[in-house]
């Protein structure tokens, strides 16, 4: 079914059966993060053949960014749109997951008007939806001041470097969204189109990531292991390491509280979870562990200090009473927009036409967790993210919320490249 709207007098076609066709094609090709090359290159075929002249653009060779244009005359503001092609949820994940395997963390499918699957919220949908709504555009033969960039990136998920995990499977940011950008991935705005709710976040949390060790006494064979009370003294570093958990807890908690920030872009809640766990060979339990690890995930401002956060669990680990190292493997900023107001101009505009009402920020939610407007922002492009409501717990999205997603982002698009850039002019000292 095609349905139209106007933008200054001419008619934009928006497909939504071929959108949901896109959107499945897309989600039925696995793409794991470190293994997103398949549906890459789905990608870049697609663009070829609708004419937006792809490049691979990559660190290696089986992880490369797409980048397609449908060029402006050269004196507008041009725009990005950017989503990512890796999933997060793999058959590998057997000590994160109970079922893996299950067949909608794998695959897509529409019942009764919904799109199911891991990958259509997360985020091919979305990606979807800018790929038919620049199709549409072009097929409108509207002419653009500025360029229209579509992207498709890896590495978003988060999968990050650490112990025996290395690159490049384990490489994110690197060779995704920074990687692009540093090699011709540029414009005047970003849109990064994720679901959102159908509001915008001009403002996402950084990360960093801590891994704690607690250390216990050398090894025991189990016949010959004390009898010992659950303590700072337990020989067993597993058992000591239990205490350290509900501090942590209550740590978290307050952290939270403690640095809520709040800007016009959204507020950013920064959580902190203990996201993994390991000691001891599962092979070979016949022996006491001398070393428990946690891996802590904590949130952050453009403000935090990720030195001062280990201070605080350095000095939490020695008020247990415990033995052990807090170590830094990860630090990613934060970062605020920028001037996003003609972007976000034309996203009201867009909005409203198609919505209806007036756009309002995004729930904390959205703009407490890890999206690509970040490298945007860093690398000084102003960004926002925008896109349709979801549900993470089914793994579900509605067509229609997806057809309205391409709309706005056709006419977003189309309000932003069709307004002319002013020059700039160098005013270097005297």
């Amino acid at each position: 079914m095609t349905h139209h709207f106007e933008f200054q007098g001419t008619r934009v076609p928006l497909d939504t059966d071929e959108l949901v066709e896109l959107a499945l094609a897309l989600c039925n090709i696995e793409s794991p993060a470190g293994e997103e090359a398949e549906v890459g290159a789905f990608i870049h075929d697609w663009m070829a053949r609708e004419g937006f002249a792809p490049r691979k653009i990559s660190m290696f060779p089986d992880r490369f960014n797409v980048l397609g244009t449908l060029p402006g005359a050269g004196d507008g503001y041009s725009l990005i749109f950017n989503s990512h092609m890796d999933t997060g949820r793999s058959k590998a994940d057997v000590w994160s997951i109970r079922d893996p395997g299950v067949g909608i963390n794998h695959g897509a499918w529409v019942k009764d008007g919904t799109l199911f699957g891991e990958g259509i919220v997360n985020d091919k949908g979305p990606m979807a939806a800018f790929m038919i709504a620049a199709k549409a555009i072009k097929a409108a033969g509207i002419a653009l001041r500025g360029d229209l960039l579509l992207s498709a990136v890896p590495g978003e998920i988060g999968y990050e470097a650490v112990d025996e995990f290395a690159s490049p499977r384990y490489l994110s940011k690197e060779v995704g969204a920074r990687y692009l950008v540093q090699h011709g991935g540029v414009a005047d705005f970003a849109l990064v189109a994720e679901g959102t709710d159908f509001r915008y976040s001009g403002i996402e949390a950084g990360k960093a990531f801590f891994k704690i060790t607690v250390f216990g006494a050398p090894q025991f064979y189990t016949p010959f292991t004390p009898m010992a009370e659950v303590g700072p003294d337990h020989p067993n570093a597993i058992v000591r390491a239990s205490l350290l958990i509900p501090r942590l807890q209550a740590w978290a908690n307050d952290y939270e509280k403690r640095h809520t920030h709040t800007t016009k872009d959204g507020t950013i809640v920064p959580k902190a979870v203990i996201g993994a766990i390991r000691a001891g060979n599962p092979y070979h339990v016949t022996r006491t562990s001398e070393l428990c690890a946690l891996y802590l995930d904590c949130r952050l401002t453009p403000v935090s200090d990720p030195l001062e956060i280990r201070r605080e669990l350095r000095d939490l680990l020695a008020e247990t009473g415990l033995e052990g190292e807090v170590e830094l493997f990860l630090y990613r900023r934060s970062y605020g927009a920028g001037d996003n107001e003609v972007l976000l101009d034309g996203l009201r505009r867009g909005h409203e036409a198609t919505i209806g009402g007036a756009l309002e920020l995004a729930e904390p939610v959205f703009s407490s967790m890890w999206r690509d407007v970040l490298i945007f922002n860093e690398m000084g492009i102003p960004a926002i993210t925008y896109g349709p409501p979801r549900s993470f717990r089914q793994q579900a999205m509605s067509v229609d919320d997806l057809a309205r997603s391409a709309a706005v982002y056709a006419r977003t698009a189309l309000e932003v490249c069709t307004r002319e850039k002013p020059r700039r002019r160098a005013t270097g000292a005297a």
